[in-house]
Parts: C-alpha cells; structure tokens; sequence
C-alpha cells in the first residue's frame, strides 16, 4: 500500500501559481516525477514509498515557492527550469542542494539548469574556477552570489571585483572622478547581481567598510590576494600577459571566479584572450575547474536564449 506524501502551503495565492492554469504546471511536475501530483485545500502529495522521490517532490515545491515568492509569477520557463536542476540531482538528490544561501540576503539562490548546478559545484569544490558562457548564462550572476555568501558565512574577509577595461577605448584618466567614479561604470552589472541578493543597506555597508573592493585589472599587479573571494569578470577581454599576472595573484584561502563569453571578445586584433589561452593551457589541472555553458543556460528571457542559441548555430554552420 502506497504512503502519501503531503506537502501543506499556508498561501493560497502561492499554491494557485503552483498548480498554473487548469493544474498545467502540475502536470508538468507529474510528468517529471513519473506519479501523480493531487490538490486538495492547501495541500499537495504524492503517493509513493520511495524516501528519495519524496526528498525530490518537496525540493521541487520549496524550490518553486521560493521562486514564485521573489519574482511574483510562475511561468512554463520558471517551472521547466526548476524541472531540469531536478533532474541534475536525481541519482544523487538532496534536498537544496545546489542553493546558494546568503546570510541577511532576500532569499536564497537557485541555479536555474543543469550546467548552472554545475557551477555552484565547481565553486564549492575548487579555489580556481573558469566560468565560460553567453550572455544572460547565469556564469557572473552565481559567482557574485556565491562571493557574497562566503563573506557573510565569515569563510573569507573580502570580495574582490574586478574587470579589464578595454570597451572605451580610451584610459581610465581621461574618465571623470575619482578612480571609484571611473571604474563603476564597468562594474555596473556586478553591482547589479549584488544588489538583486541583498538589500541595499547591507551593500552599502560593505562598501563603505572596504569589504567589497573594486580594483581595475592594471592595478592588481604586485599584490597577493589573501583571505577574499575575487572575481574577475569579462575576461575574455584580458590579453595573456594579464590573465597569467591576475592568476599569479592567488594567495592563501582564496577563492577566485573568473567569468567570460569567448564570443564577444573586444580586443584589438593583434592581441590573443588570456581567457581563451588559459582555457587551453589549463584544463585538465584537477584543481581548476572549468565549467562551460551555452544557450540553452540563458536564463535572462525567452527571446535572448533564441538569440542566444541562433548565433550558436550559424557560427557552427561556418
């Protein structure tokens, strides 16, 4: 005889997203479990004896509320994306497994696909990680939450952000302000991703304690990078000669995350990406790790994954 497995949800509104129109979404959920979901009042179960799949179900409802909780609405996408991070962890499930959860922050942060999951495994397994992947993939908006939850469990004492500057086409010293006021542009996306986890008194803080630096890539040389989480964003853009000075900058309980789309890169022609030329010259260090994502990652909307995923496909026909 099958036991039942309820799940109760105290909002109403919350358990009506769930369930989608005409219990859609609940389909959808069935047909990835392989059983039937029912409804009744505020609950939903399962019949089912097996612990793991039981494990599984409640991660896909949590998972979903928190989601519905922080944007509002339960699209296919949302629902499909949980699906497939469910999918990740079938033979190896446990419960939350792949969150990322940020002390003070809005809520905790979920990778949307499997190389996504991924990620987040690669960052709490090694000290270097190359993240590689489109726009809108995920690779920065991750690396930043998981910067952020590492200064604020204590396990390191500052967050480090830095890119090379290179769209502008002109030096910093031709930019207004101070060196803050010239670099904050670039930074602008990942004080973005920062301030989507955090409230903005917390990041206020942090920056005006000094626990979050921004420090142009030019001026990293000569330093050792101790006790930090830093990320070097856009690094597709470095030319070799920085990518080995920044790598060489890695000190003691460092965690460094480097992010980059090899697609877009904006140096002069004459120079070769310290991204790409690492990304050869490094994989297969056991230590490194190096996780690639691609079009079906993009997480930003609809259309920008199919743009994604068109410019994929004509640069494979070339």
């Amino acid at each position: 005889m099958c036991n039942e497995y309820k799940i109760v949800l105290q909002d109403s509104d919350i358990l009506s997203r769930i369930c989608g129109t005409n219990d859609s979404n609940l389909k959808l959920i069935e047909s990835h479990l392989g059983v039937p979901v029912f409804s009744y009042g505020n609950e939903l179960s399962i019949n089912s004896e097996d612990p793991r799949l039981c494990e599984q179900f409640k991660f896909i409802i949590d998972r979903i509320s928190d989601e519905i909780s922080e944007c509002g609405e339960s699209s296919v996408d949302l629902i499909q994306s949980v699906l497939v991070t469910g999918e990740q962890t079938r033979q190896n499930f446990s419960a939350g497994k792949y969150a990322i959860a940020i002390p003070g922050g809005t809520h905790k942060i979920y990778p949307k696909t499997r190389n996504q999951a991924e990620l987040v495994k690669a960052m709490r397994k090694n000290d270097l990680v190359f993240a590689v992947g489109p726009a809108g993939s995920g690779k920065t908006f991750l690396a930043v939450a998981e910067a952020l939850s590492l200064v604020l469990s204590k396990k390191v004492n500052s967050i480090i952000l830095t890119r090379p500057i290179v769209e502008a086409g002109e030096s910093l010293g031709y930019l207004p302000g101070d060196l803050q006021d010239k670099i904050n542009p670039y930074l602008r996306p990942l004080y973005d991703s920062m301030n989507s986890c955090l409230p903005r008194d917390i990041m206020h803080k942090l920056t005006e304690n000094g626990i979050i630096e921004i420090a142009p890539l030019a001026y990293m040389r000569g330093r050792t990078l101790n006790n930090c989480a830093v990320i070097l964003d856009e690094a597709q853009n470095t030319t070799t000669e920085q990518m080995k000075m920044f790598l060489t900058r890695m000190g003691e309980n460092a965690k460094v995350f480097i992010t980059g789309d090899v697609t877009q890169i904006d140096l002069p022609k004459k120079f070769r990406s310290g991204l790409v030329h690492a990304l050869r010259i490094l994989r297969g260090i056991p230590e490194i790790s190096i996780v690639e994502l691609d079009g079906s990652d993009v997480v930003r909307s609809r259309l920008v994954r199919k743009i994604v995923q068109a410019y994929e496909n004509d640069r494979a026909d070339e």
